[in-house]
């Protein structure tokens, strides 16, 4: 027998609640909500935060209002079946991030001061450090400062926040100059291993190159994300101009050459240039 919908009066999260909660019922809930699990629906909530920062790249506020919500979606649905397995609810997600935000902002909501946003983040991170020490201590764990930089993050995004962590207790290059130098060195030996052939030490050599990148990134307080997402911006709109110039000659790039393409190329660059 189909039920209603909950009732459109409800506050729009508590509706949201509701509407998952039948979703995920056993005897007449969608059968692919009650099949899920944390692990099947983590590559869509990664997939979802992803979406909601492609909106911000684009400026579109009525997509990003779409993409917000449907990040959303995935926190009711985590919190729904942790709810169903008696760990927690959604009320338990929302109270302890309203704690954190508090204890981490005593500038704010408590007597603390600070004289610059340098300081600020000092504190947060003191504050952060604390919370880490508290939780390995409670699992009856080791502390290390990296246990908590969460192993599903972008290879990048991580490497940045491992060399964060490093840097933090003085274990960094002084400068830029001396990342570019190690820069140096890594691409000095991913070229050896490709000469002599060995693929598989080529890949880790390469491994090691991207992860100075991202030390330098750090270095230069640049995202390397947000740096790739605007080169692969860049790089897709010069090659729709490849295309574009191709197909007012009657040919498509596999009908073309690399020299023809590399001009074309050079145009729409020199063309980015001059403005």
């Amino acid at each position: 027998m189909t039920r209603p919908a909950p009732p459109a009066d409800l506050r729009p999260i508590d509706r949201l609640i509701a509407i998952m909660a039948r979703l995920r019922d056993r005897a007449d809930g969608c059968p692919w909500d009650v099949e899920q699990t944390f692990a099947t629906i983590a590559p869509y909530t990664v997939e979802e935060a992803y979406e909601v920062a492609d909106a911000i790249e684009r400026g579109d506020l009525a997509d990003l209002k779409d993409e917000l919500g449907d990040l959303l979606l995935q926190v009711v649905f985590h919190a729904r079946m942790a709810e169903e397995q008696g760990a927690f609810d959604f009320e338990d997600v929302a109270r302890a991030i309203n704690d954190k935000m508090v204890r981490r902002h005593p500038h704010v909501f408590g007597s603390e001061t600070y004289g610059s946003l340098a300081e600020q983040k000092e504190g947060w991170d003191r504050l952060k450090a604390a919370e880490r020490a508290q939780k390995n201590g409670n699992k009856g764990e080791s502390e290390s400062l990296l246990d908590d930089v969460p192993v599903g993050l972008p290879a990048l995004t991580r490497a940045v926040k491992l060399s964060r962590r490093a840097a933090s207790v003085g274990f960094v290059w002084p400068s830029a100059r001396e990342v570019l130098e190690k820069l140096d060195e890594e691409v000095a030996e991913l070229k050896a291993e490709i000469a002599a052939g060995d693929l598989q030490k080529a890949r880790e050599e390469m491994g090691d190159v991207l992860f100075v990148v991202a030390n330098l990134a750090r270095t230069l307080d640049v995202d390397p994300e947000d740096a790739l997402r605007s080169t692969n911006a860049k790089f897709g709109r010069r090659f729709r101009y490849i295309e574009a110039r191709l197909a007012e000659r009657g040919r498509t790039p596999a009908q073309s050459d690399l020299a023809e393409m590399d001009a074309l190329w050079d145009e729409i660059r020199a063309k980015d240039k001059h403005g």
